[in-house]
């Protein structure tokens, strides 16, 4: 049987627009790749089920992939989709990271009411600004102490409405998310990566597969960027060097240059008081040495003391 006449392959995605946005961005592409058709099958997660929490309180680490690994190891579906930044550093077993395609914009970025520019920088004393994550929370208070951090959950579309309808001055999203649906005319400040570092894997989606499927993963291979994995890895490997799942206040950015790599890397802690940075350069075709040299650079300036404080704070229930 050729390619075109095989069954489509069964994409699971999550069911929010970005998720669909990138699941179609993804299918497009291998249909062009392989000259198979493609078709979603949406999952839904745990995160996405439950809204009003945060997400280290609904079950943190792979909130957003244990449902689609759960299909895929049973057969649902035959590869899935996901932002890398929610993808834990361990996958399930039986699933293989199969490719990760170029990656978007890795900054985070700031966006206010729809027509009244503005920046973190100018926002007046007390400004509410939406943003459910540790590491976003940390960066801006160390820059700004008197603006008002809240939690936000929901969709793209859902976040940018709240600020539209005054509920929130301001909020503080990925650049790869709102530039993948076209919105970026509503983004008013882009953060400069050379003082804001987004979250490891941010920017970059991961294409997943079981790893008995070795014919669809030869295939998928000229789908695999390697500058993009290379980078990815590399602070992927930090953060799990440092025992820290996604949602606690870690950034990382891979440089890739010629055949070498500079990776920065952050803790900080989430009142923006505390915060231990380190870099290094590096083979880029031995991220992993990378990662765990950075970290280890990390864990020496007291980065264990701050995520241990986090951790317990999450346990406790507090904040």
């Amino acid at each position: 049987m050729s390619e075109q006449d095989a069954p489509p392959l069964r994409l699971g995605t999550r069911g929010s627009v970005l998720a669909a946005t990138q699941s179609r961005w993804v299918a497009r592409r291998i249909e062009r790749l392989i000259g198979r058709g493609v078709e979603l099958v949406t999952i839904e997660t745990a995160g996405d089920q439950v809204q009003d929490q945060p997400l280290s309180e609904i079950g943190g680490q792979g909130v957003f992939t244990r449902a689609l690994d759960l299909a895929l190891l049973d057969g649902r579906v035959d590869l899935a989709v996901h932002s890398l930044k929610d993808l834990p550093t361990v996958l399930a077993d039986g699933v293989t990271l199969a490719a990760i395609p170029e990656r978007e914009d890795a900054r985070d970025v700031l966006i206010g009411p729809r027509n009244q520019s503005c920046t973190l920088g100018s926002l007046p004393s007390g400004a509410v600004v939406g943003t459910g994550s540790l590491r976003r929370q940390a960066l801006a208070r160390a820059f700004r102490p008197d603006l008002e951090l809240r939690g936000i959950r929901g969709n793209l579309d859902t976040r940018l409405r709240l600020v539209d309808e005054g509920r929130y001055d301001a909020v503080i999203l990925a650049a790869a998310g709102v530039r993948r649906l076209d919105w970026t005319d509503r983004i008013d400040e882009h953060m400069e990566l050379g003082s804001w570092l987004p979250a490891p894997g941010q920017g970059a989606l991961a294409v997943v597969i079981r790893q008995d499927s070795t014919e669809l993963h030869a295939a998928l291979r000229p789908l695999d960027h390697l500058p993009s994995r290379a980078a990815t890895t590399a602070e992927r490997s930090l953060m799990h060097a440092l025992e820290a799942g996604c949602q606690l206040p870690v950034g990382a950015m891979g440089l890739p240059f010629g055949g070498g790599m500079r990776l920065r890397g952050i803790v900080a802690s989430p009142d923006g008081r505390q915060a231990v940075r380190a870099e290094e350069t590096g083979a880029q075709d031995d991220p992993e040495a990378l990662g765990h040299e950075v970290a280890r650079r990390l864990l020496a300036m007291g980065a264990d003391e701050i995520l241990v404080r986090v951790d317990r704070k999450d346990r406790s229930g507090a904040g």
